[in-house]
């Protein structure tokens, strides 16, 4: 099997595909952040869709900075960090969320439900210990790296624009999620759904002009056209 740049970036394409498609599935039809969901089966499949997503997205990212690493220059660079840092904060507390919170919720409910509380941008009403600082840090990662991401995308030129808008509008939107109830905030999910599931397409589909002409051949360098008037 001959692994090319043009196969990688356009698996990162596939990725950032299903990363969206999978964040949106997360949010339809999404239990309320209570003690009550958290538990069953439904709480664990979600939240393993959602670690899924943050890993594939990872993925789709890494791709569409390197496909455009130069046009992106630091500002590009420094949103590549702090998205993907925030992508990694995801995966790790989905696992938490799925895995760990499930066994407390009998034990410990006053705890889970101060962690559902910081998990939607409140203040927890005990001490949830260092979880309460990864998810400050996951947030503000996940805002300010989908903004300066999409504007170095948007600047970049390479892959389409609007879904680098709606991706950078996206992460800003996020800060209203405190103030809106549970079914309302899922709504902040979409945008940023959207934006990868394009952005990918975008990815993928921008080699195809490439494999459609073909490599240049080393005995085409520097020949002229022929003139057939």
């Amino acid at each position: 099997m001959n692994i090319t740049s043009t196969a990688l970036s356009r698996s990162a394409g596939v990725a950032a595909i299903l990363a969206g498609l999978a964040f949106t599935g997360v949010q339809i039809g999404h239990p309320p952040l209570d003690v009550t969901s958290v538990g069953t089966v439904e709480w664990t499949v979600r939240n393993s869709a959602k670690a899924a997503f943050a890993a594939l997205a990872m993925a789709g990212i890494t791709g569409m900075y390197l496909r455009q690493v130069r046009q992106m220059g630091v500002l590009g660079l420094v949103g590549f960090l702090l998205l993907g840092s925030g992508y990694l904060l995801i995966l790790g507390t989905s696992l938490i969320a799925g895995y760990v919170l499930p066994s407390l919720a009998e034990t410990d409910q006053a705890y889970v439900d101060a962690v559902l509380t910081a998990a939607a941008g409140g203040m927890p009403s005990s001490d949830i210990g260092t979880l309460h600082p990864v998810l400050l840090v996951e947030g503000f990662a996940y805002l300010a790296g989908g903004l300066l991401f999409g504007i170095a995308l948007f600047r970049a030129r390479v892959l389409a624009r609007w879904p680098a808008v709606l991706l950078a509008v996206g992460a800003v939107l996020t800060v209203a999620l405190p103030l809106l109830s549970d079914n309302a905030y899922r709504l902040l999910a979409y945008p940023h759904a959207v934006a990868l599931v394009a952005l990918g397409y975008s990815l993928w589909s921008s080699h195809r002009s490439f494999d459609a002409a073909g490599p240049a051949r080393p005995q085409d360098a520097g020949r002229q056209p022929v003139d057939a008037r």
